[in-house]
């Protein structure tokens, strides 16, 4: 069984280098790992070390603090995510519409997928 900070951490990485558009083996070449240690930090099933974490957030152009973001507070035994995963098709929709400029026709397609997902 996973840790689930060890699950967070790897989904928000994961989750930012489909955002970025960026292959797991360009991550691990920037990294200079491979890239199934990519997968495995992704997963959750290796922890990510402080100095891999720093330079992770160098790679992927977000603060430390980015990895951590969404766990539940201090409190709790089990820290666990607030939201559930993205999918790989959501986090590639979000980079394609933020890649049209704004304006009428981004509102447009914006307004076009929440009708979609209404009726689904």
């Amino acid at each position: 069984m996973y840790h689930p900070t060890d699950v967070h951490i790897g989904r928000r990485i994961r989750e930012k280098r489909v955002s970025l558009g960026m292959s797991q083996s360009a991550l691990a070449e920037a990294l200079g790992i491979t890239f199934q240690q990519v997968q495995k930090y992704e997963s959750g099933a290796n922890r990510v070390g402080g100095s891999r974490l720093w330079d992770m957030s160098k790679a992927l152009g977000v603060p430390v603090t980015y990895f951590f973001e969404g766990l539940s507070g201090p409190g709790n035994k089990a820290p666990m995510p607030k939201e559930p995963p993205l999918s790989r098709q959501s986090l590639e929709l979000a980079r394609a519409i933020n890649a049209i400029p704004e304006g009428d026709l981004k509102n447009q397609v914006v307004k076009l997928v929440k009708a979609f997902a209404k009726s689904a």
